[in-house]
């Protein structure tokens, strides 16, 4: 069959690897795809909001299924344009996908259906919201309702941090339309993990749990990122917790969505905080396949993956179990200088060929140049994902990888999967 993946960063380079490990799969295409996509699959020139050509190429090709990758075409409703040409897509529609697209309808729907997640309290004045926050003890979160390619999210740990979080996102408006509505938040602490979960209405098929590494610097030091890095399992939560916050949170939600008249079918992301009580509770949902959690989670996956997305598109997912590599997967982004600020482009790569079979190379931002180079192209710009029997043993592997890479203002955390083998929260 062929398949068809919308979007071109390290989600989707680990997406279309997956795919390829499949019997089923004769031919896959990526729009549009990248440098480190290309040598997997057919890349085509089309950007993921332009629905109406992506409808088009897939008829004209006989594409069977279309994957949707990244958060804002499914917001936009990309998923409702492409059925209504009749084609097969895995991802949720628009009503669902608004899990995400909002934190303000998110946080409202946890409240509504009594599941665990901070207190909060939602504000589009900005007048009200400061008046709020100087009640508030600190540190405090402030997050921006709508979509910011995960960097809406503030942790501010001083009144001064809160009030200019709030004139940057509700008036200067760093994050766009996204910051008309706001929400502040609880400071939770603990540990937090990533549960991925595929979701056919009411059933829900549970990937095995990863941890990501938000905050730019070591430590978990400095600006929010998109992720620069991750790890799986993650052997310092007890299993009787992840199966705690399946049957409390991931199954309720779900459950809740049909309830809503917004039944979820793809991949529901659930970003949770274990509180020193050993409580899960939620700290965002994400309707699609997290980034880079995906580059972790997927190597692990013994299942034909096109097998669960079928299943999940003909709403058969019941009749799906999950098998898991016992294997343990670490990925260390690395990134351009000056992520998540202000970062150039077009710096040549090299080392990739040295990398060998010592670990998987997932491109996040790269691009080829005239002179037929691999050169950064983003942010983030590789994911590189080390395996072995253990977490350990997983982050030697990733880690010798990395230091087979080079590129001007290359930069990446020292640090991933640390906490795995201390068991702390830094």
């Amino acid at each position: 069959m062929k398949v068809m993946v919308i979007g071109g960063g390290g989600r989707e380079h680990a997406l279309v690897w997956s795919l390829r490990q499949s019997s089923k799969v004769s031919e896959v295409v990526c729009a549009p795809g990248n440098a480190g996509i290309a040598e997997l699959a057919t890349c085509v020139p089309l950007a993921v909001n332009e629905f109406e050509a992506i409808a088009k190429y897939a008829n004209e090709h006989e594409i069977d299924l279309i994957v949707v990758g990244p958060d804002d075409p499914l917001a936009d409703g990309i998923v409702d344009v492409l059925q209504s040409y009749g084609l097969n897509v895995f991802g949720p529609n628009k009503a669902a996908a608004e899990i995400e697209g909002s934190k303000v309808f998110m946080k409202h729907l946890l409240r509504k259906y009594n599941i665990p997640t901070a207190a909060y309290e939602t504000f589009d004045d900005v007048e009200l919201a400061l008046r709020y926050v100087r009640s508030q003890p600190m540190p405090t979160v402030i997050k921006a309702d709508g979509l910011a390619a995960g960097k809406g999210v503030i942790i501010a740990h001083t009144l001064a941090e809160a009030e200019a979080a709030l004139h940057e996102t509700m008036v200067d408006k760093k994050f766009g339309k996204s910051g008309n509505r706001i929400v502040i938040e609880e400071f939770m602490q603990g540990q937090e993990i990533s549960i991925l979960a595929f979701v056919d209405g009411e059933t829900v098929r549970a990937c095995v749990p990863a941890q990501d590494h938000k905050p730019i610097f070591d430590g978990d030091q400095g600006p929010n990122t998109g992720g620069m890095g991750t790890y799986s399992p993650v052997p310092h939560i007890d299993a009787s917790v992840v199966e705690e916050a399946l049957k409390t949170i991931i199954e309720p939600t779900a459950r809740a969505m049909v309830q809503e008249g917004r039944t979820f079918k793809g991949l529901l992301f659930a970003g949770l905080m274990i509180t020193p009580e050993g409580q899960p509770k939620v700290v965002e949902f994400n309707a699609r396949f997290g980034d880079p959690e995906t580059q972790v989670v997927l190597p692990r996956l013994k299942t034909d993956i096109v097998e669960v997305f079928e299943a999940v598109v003909k709403g058969t997912l019941h009749n799906i179990q999950l098998e898991w590599s016992d294997d343990a997967a670490v990925c260390v982004t690395v990134a351009s200088e000056g992520y998540p600020g202000t970062y150039r482009k077009g710096d040549v790569i090299t080392g990739l060929a040295n990398v060998g079979q010592k670990a998987l190379v997932f491109h996040a931002g790269t691009a080829s140049n005239e002179a037929g180079n691999i050169v950064t192209n983003g942010g983030r710009v590789l994911g590189i994902v080390g395996r072995g029997q253990d977490v350990k043993a997983a982050q030697a592997a990733a880690y010798a990888a990395v230091k087979e890479i080079s590129f001007d203002g290359m930069y990446y955390r020292t640090d991933i999967a640390g906490k795995a083998l201390t068991g702390t929260l830094v």
